[in-house]
């Protein structure tokens, strides 16, 4: 069959259409997505102001036509912290149902970290052994431990990296193609935030790592996630272009080496750089900064990168529950 999947997160809308059936690995027939940084559409309440919403709208009835004329099966939408978090969600996802005529489904971030380990268990398998994963998206940090399909611990943290970029730093990005900046205005972030953030994140990750190291030292550390993709991309992995199979991997020197390397450069020359989008250069730092904290407190050398994430975890869900009799919906 042929599934759609939407998803609808805190920088992008994303619609990726694959042909799929179990057993059998998800092809990609088409991949498009809109930037909208739906979390920089927020009022001071926390609500999502009546431009983003309208943005919204709009970008979700393109992806509903879109997916129309490449005739999907069935469109799973779905949408990510920075609808969850936001005080007029219900209002929000009621409009999106009436004017663009698609139900977002908003995921729990514990159901985010369980979907994005099942992706990864399935692309790793059983050899694997005990799995632990990272995803850090714009507003949530997900982590997952286990040694089966669905796992042990999981968790979500307000850690993302667009989140912590905004309210930690003061940045954001200007626009499709702008050139990002932070609060100081041009040039680099300044350094009594930027120390602060450091013992922020710290104290936010100490509890889940206790929790995750409690289950047992994983076998295999592996993330997911554009951010993260990113960030191996500037320690010197192979470019995404050169294929999902190869292997790619982000080490605690060289998270450390670009982490310091980011703190010292221009957001607007870091857009600039090859595996850097000009769109999330502004948020690699609160990026680095989470993966970095996260790897020492447990004790990890390095991290693999895995290609498939929570839109695949979403998919693969599908396909068991319409071969098992589960849930339609």
């Amino acid at each position: 069959m042929r599934l759609g999947v939407l998803d609808v997160g805190s920088n992008t809308v994303h619609l990726l259409v694959v042909d799929a059936h179990r057993g059998a690995q998800p092809v990609p027939a088409m991949s498009r997505r809109t930037v909208l940084r739906l979390a920089e559409h927020l009022d001071r309440r926390g609500d999502i102001t009546r431009r983003g919403a309208d943005a919204l709208v709009d970008a979700v009835r393109t992806a509903q036509v879109q997916a129309d004329e490449l005739q999907c099966d069935e469109m799973l939408a779905f949408a990510t912290s920075a609808v969850r978090d936001a005080g007029n969600s219900a209002d929000v996802l009621e409009r999106v149902r009436l004017e663009a005529g698609v139900k977002l489904e908003v995921l729990a971030g514990e159901d985010e970290s369980r979907l994005t380990f099942l992706a990864v268990r399935r692309w790793f398998g059983w050899s694997a052994g005990r799995l632990l994963a990272l995803d850090i998206g714009g507003g949530s940090l997900e982590l997952g431990s286990g040694e089966d399909e669905d796992p042990s611990v999981a968790i979500s943290v307000p850690l993302g990296a667009g989140r912590l970029a905004r309210e930690r730093l003061g940045a954001e990005s200007v626009g499709p193609g702008a050139v990002p900046k932070t609060g100081r205005g041009a040039g680099r972030f300044d350094e009594a935030a930027v120390a602060a953030l450091r013992v922020y994140v710290r104290e936010q990750l100490r509890g889940p790592a206790r929790l995750l190291l409690a289950e047992g030292r994983p076998d295999h550390a592996v993330a997911t996630s554009k951010t993260l993709r990113s960030l191996a991309r500037l320690a010197g992995a192979a470019p995404y272009g050169e294929g999902p199979r190869v292997k790619r991997v982000l080490t605690a020197q060289g998270i450390a080496q670009i982490t310091a390397f980011i703190e010292r450069i221009d957001p607007a020359h870091l857009a600039e750089l090859r595996g850097v989008s000009p769109d999330r250069a502004h948020q690699m730092l609160a990026g680095a900064i989470v993966t970095q904290t996260a790897m020492e407190l447990l004790d990890l050398d390095e991290l693999e990168i895995c290609p498939w994430a929570l839109r695949e975890g979403i998919i693969l869900r599908r396909l068991d529950w319409l071969h098992g009799g589960g849930p339609t919906a």
